[in-house]
């Protein structure tokens, strides 16, 4: 898994799994900065249903909110952080 470094620039997987997920609908296929790595924690999407849950690591990503509503958004430069395990996090290649 791959490791993510403050100030990268990532994108939210665009997926919708069934079942007990941990990112919200809105932020999937959004692009944002990981503001800081917050550790590795049992994963809770296989914790919810009783499997063994391997360590991943958390992220704190920070989007604007340009970044999530386009140019809909009110306050374009507001932020919003969200922590989303590594898993669903692709870096992207305009990384700093």
């Amino acid at each position: 898994m791959a490791m993510h470094q403050v100030h990268n620039r990532v994108r939210v997987r665009a997926i919708m799994p069934p079942g007990h997920v941990r990112v919200p609908a809105y932020l999937r296929g959004k692009t944002g900065v990981i503001e800081r790595a917050l550790g590795a924690f049992s994963n809770p999407e296989q914790l919810a249903y009783g499997l063994p849950a391997d360590k991943t690591p958390l992220y704190r990503v920070r989007f604007t909110m340009q970044d999530i509503w386009g140019e809909q958004a009110e306050s374009p430069i507001d932020t919003i952080d969200a922590e989303i395990f590594a898993h669903w996090l692709e870096e992207l290649s305009d990384a700093p």
